[in-house]
């Protein structure tokens, strides 16, 4: 008993401790918090000052939301320092909603003035932003020539189809550099004039204008040597081609392999000839696409010959069987309806159920692919069947009353039509299970 109420103290002042540290949570939850939104607050003024009243709009909604909840922490805490007393549940109950209202507006707060810490610094660097565009616009034009004469020469090699990607590189690039030089120069008139609002827009979508240009001439460049790798890659693909066709010849009796080597043929066919215009990325496309048809379609004819493909006639033969096997146990089953347990009935319901999934092949023609799992449904259909008629035929046994055996005809053992109906009824069962047996 004495150890019953020692762990129950123990309990209580281990509460008492986590409530006290509860509270100790929460007053200096709220006395940061309440520190929180007067620096946000201060941030707010200088960010509206450097980026303008729209681009600040979520951190200001952002500290409205936080000042009306925060209002429900602050008069809990009063609450708790009134002079109603309270129950130790009740305390921990507002110190726990202080500590969270208080761990929600932090996290908010959070979240709204990291998402404007780019933007600020963009704007405090904005001299230094518009030197470093003007100083990219500079560079990249001087590559535009080099481009221009790179794309004339993809077009010279290549197709108009395989060029189309970085044709007009070069113009668009020269666009977008005069866009960023005119992004610049608004975003410093806009600034002098202190529309700060306005000359961090213009200066934005001059950072973008600049980005897509640089990415516009590096892909010039990329094409080129993709283009490159693609036409030796072609090569290699021709190579290993033709080499499949050779390889395949041996399962040419196939319908899938000869059709897979006619594709392939064609689009070996179809491949330009030297010196014309090709576009290699759609001829390594296509050829790669007809090659690992082929492989696939050899694939499965190799693991056919490894496997044989049962014959027609011997998967209608198991459906056959099947059939014969589950009518036997159905009519046993449906001429005892009373006397058959749950076993029987479930291994009969499978077995008419794998039945029905194999009608599709019956009276139509069965294709190779498959009838390996045609055999192997019937004979678990077959398989189903004798199981519930064996089951039944245990349950038929175990319900004979030991004095006699009221029979499928009726009647007890002791009159002529009795003995005669049960006499009937084991014949009947024994031609059935006879018939099964065949």
């Amino acid at each position: 008993m004495a150890g019953f109420w020692g762990r129950r103290k123990q309990e209580r002042e281990e509460l008492r401790a986590q409530d006290d540290e509860l509270g100790r949570r929460a007053s200096a939850a709220l006395v940061a918090t309440d520190e929180r939104i007067r620096t946000t607050t201060d941030e707010l003024a200088y960010a509206e000052a450097e980026l303008g009243v729209d681009a600040t709009k979520n951190l200001r909604e952002a500290l409205t939301a936080v000042r009306t909840h925060m209002r429900e922490a602050f008069q809990l805490n009063q609450l708790n320092h009134d002079e109603i007393p309270d129950t130790d549940e009740e305390l921990r109950t507002r110190n726990a909603r202080i500590v969270q209202l208080c761990d929600w507006a932090e996290d908010l707060l959070d979240d709204r003035t990291s998402a404007l810490e780019g933007p600020i610094e963009r704007a405090r660097r904005a001299p230094e932003i518009i030197a470093g565009i003007r100083s990219d616009v500079e560079r990249l034009s001087a590559r535009i020539p080099h481009t221009a004469d790179t794309i004339a020469r993809l077009s010279e090699r290549y197709s108009e189809g395989g060029a189309a990607k970085v044709s007009k590189n070069a113009e668009e690039a020269r666009q977008l550099l005069s866009f960023a030089t005119h992004g610049a120069d608004v975003s410093e008139r806009r600034r002098d004039a202190g529309q700060r609002e306005q000359a961090n827009l213009a200066l934005e979508t001059a950072i973008e204008a600049v980005r897509r240009a640089t990415t516009l001439i590096e892909a010039v460049d990329t094409f080129e040597v993709e283009a490159l790798r693609a036409e030796s890659t072609l090569d290699d693909v021709v190579t290993d081609s033709r080499e499949d066709l050779a390889a395949a010849r041996e399962f040419a009796h196939v319908p899938a392999v000869s059709t897979a080597m006619a594709n392939l043929q064609s689009a070996l066919h179809a491949l330009p000839a030297a010196g014309t215009k090709t576009d290699p990325f759609a001829d390594l496309t296509h050829l790669r696409e007809a090659n690992a048809a082929l492989d696939v379609a050899v694939d499965k004819a190799r693991e056919r010959a490894a496997r044989p493909v049962p014959a027609e006639s011997h998967v209608r033969h198991a459906i056959e069987d099947s059939d014969r096997q589950l009518g036997v146990a159905r009519s046993v089953i449906a001429g005892h309806r009373g006397w058959i347990g749950a076993d029987a009935r479930t291994r009969l319901a499978e077995s008419e159920r794998i039945r029905l999934d194999l009608e599709r092949f019956v009276g139509a023609p069965i294709d190779e692919d498959d009838r390996e799992k045609a055999m192997a449904d019937a004979r678990r259909c077959g398989q189903l069947a004798g199981e519930a008629l064996q089951l039944a035929q245990r349950d038929i046994d175990s319900s004979r009353p030991s004095s006699g055996w009221d029979g499928p005809m009726g009647g007890q053992r002791g009159g002529g039509n009795n003995v005669m109906g049960g006499i009937l009824g084991g014949l009947v069962i024994g031609s059935l299970l006879d018939g099964f047996l065949d």
